[in-house]
């Protein structure tokens, strides 16, 4: 109760700083040629190599193809690629690529961009790679034209899944040069804290994803209440990634989205820094964040609770043998912590980015859990391009709250915990947990691979190389004549799909 009257609070006092945000953008004339859109994190990079949020690629799956991708239901479907045919061996790919695709700068879409892009994805032939999960890609070429072969080091009945979320780019592109892509919305500009306008393109070669509003305003708008001051007031048509309590009291005038999103929620603790090096602290930690308080509390009851770092949306593959290990038990967590040295407690930091609401009150209900058992904790808010640098890429922190987003395949989702993975970030090193992974990757039937990954999330149950917390429910709130919002079970602004009503 005490976070939602703060946040009420809070909102009170903000109002008056989204109307001079938005007196500064134009006011608050509203064009039926113009959807405004809030967004709750900074961009990190519009070139697709250098993006690592993933509320950033959520945008730049608009500006450009790749040579699968996914619908609503996560089903892999074509999109450059028109269709694909696997080797009896499951090592070899061939594309065959659709005709008549174009850059938005007029330039012909070919196979040498295709064989350009996963090359560079890869690390082949000279190149640096930039995508780990690329790195099972042993050749690609183009023998023809309009079609690409490529040759993996191992079978993987995943490959057709991780290429849906490889961006292609321009033959010899680099990050340096203007952002250029093929899909169905095009870069116009952006002004840093402020917002990021995209274009409709009108040649777009996918019917099924042409969009039907002219520009796009994305707002980077890392405060709530002056988001839903914002939404209240029509300045902006689409508020996302609400607190779910918030957004549910203020639906009667808006249309409300409130679904699963394959999200996993974490206190992430960085498993190379004393204390959390120590498996029995680590539990102890586990044993003591109330979840139900966290879901009931900050959620609003909208939201999942979790026991690895996997949601049940992902239903295939979920291990729902996971219920008992690290239970909310404040005894038995004293008991760990004592035997671990640490019977007096000790201080910790939670450095959590300031700009989502909901991980803030997350980390205020886990400093008032773990004083229970003698931690003295203490939140650290931070810029969400600081955390991005100083806890994500350097890894310089002791804890932090933060949400995984959803990923299409199992791998992608378990890969943060691989030992040799530059953005295992919570530092978690298990040679068991490796192997499994690794055999499941290459896996040749479903059967055996979900057993692997089964395996792969009871490691992380009985290391608790973090706390696993919940799948918070995705919370929207859209002006009434907004209409074509679509959910997704990866983190993906859909804005083809928008249209006026």
């Amino acid at each position: 109760m005490i976070v939602k009257k703060l946040r009420f609070l809070v909102s009170a006092l903000v109002i008056c700083l989204a109307g001079a945000f938005f007196a500064s953008c134009g006011g608050k004339k509203v064009s039926q040629e113009v959807i405004k859109i809030s967004i709750s994190s900074e961009p990190d990079a519009f070139f697709p190599w250098k993006a690592s949020s993933s509320d950033t690629k959520a945008i730049l799956y608009n500006i450009y193809d790749s040579i699968t991708f996914f619908d609503a239901d996560g089903k892999i479907i074509p999109a450059v690629a028109k269709k694909w045919t696997v080797s009896e061996d499951g090592l070899t790919y061939t594309f065959d690529l659709e005709s008549g695709i174009k850059f938005h700068d007029g330039t012909p879409l070919s196979e040498k961009d295709v064989v350009y892009t996963y090359k560079n994805l890869a690390g082949l032939d000279g190149y640096t790679i930039t995508n780990d999960s690329m790195a099972i890609i042993s050749s690609v070429e183009a023998p023809s034209a309009g079609v690409v072969v490529i040759t993996l080091k191992s079978p993987s009945s995943e490959f057709v899944n991780l290429c849906a979320t490889c961006s292609i780019v321009k033959d010899g592109a680099t990050a340096d040069d203007p952002i250029i892509g093929s899909g169905p919305y095009k870069f116009v500009s952006y002004d840093i804290h402020q917002k990021v306008v995209l274009e409709k393109n009108d040649d777009y070669w996918n019917k099924a994803r042409k969009g039907k509003i002219k520009t796009v305003e994305l707002y980077v708008m890392t405060n709530e209440s002056a988001t839903l001051s914002a939404l209240s007031s029509k300045q902006i048509d689409v508020a996302q990634l609400l607190t779910p309590g918030t957004a549910k009291a203020m639906a009667a005038n808006f249309n409300l989205i409130n679904t699963p999103q394959n999200m996993v929620q974490i206190l992430a603790m960085n498993n190379l820094v004393k204390p959390y090096d120590d498996v029995r602290v680590r539990k102890a930690i586990s044993m003591a964040v109330n979840k139900k308080e966290i879901i009931e509390g900050v959620m609003d009851s909208s939201a999942t609770e979790l026991y690895s770092n996997f949601s049940p949306i992902m239903k295939s593959y979920y291990n729902d043998q996971l219920v008992n290990e690290n239970p909310y038990d404040l005894e038995k967590a004293k008991a760990l912590l004592a035997e671990a040295g640490y019977a007096d407690g000790f201080e910790m930091t939670i450095t959590v980015p300031s700009n989502y609401q909901a991980h803030m009150d997350t980390a205020q209900v886990i400093v008032n859990n773990l004083a229970q058992i003698g931690i003295k904790a203490k939140i650290e808010g931070i810029e969400w391009t600081t955390w991005l640098s100083r806890v994500y890429t350097q890894k310089d922190y002791e804890t932090s709250v933060i949400a995984f987003g959803g990923k299409l395949e199992p791998s992608n989702i378990l890969r943060r915990y691989y030992s040799t993975y530059k953005r295992n970030f919570v530092n978690y090193k298990n040679p068991a947990f490796d192997k499994a992974f690794d055999e499941a990757f290459s896996a040749l039937t479903q059967e055996e691979q979900t057993a692997k990954y089964k395996e792969c999330q009871k490691y992380l149950a009985e290391d608790a190389p973090a706390v696993f917390i919940c799948d918070p429910n995705n919370a929207v709130l859209t002006q009434k004549n907004v209409k074509g919002y679509i959910c997704y079970p990866v983190v993906f602004y859909d804005l083809s799909s928008y249209y006026f009503e």
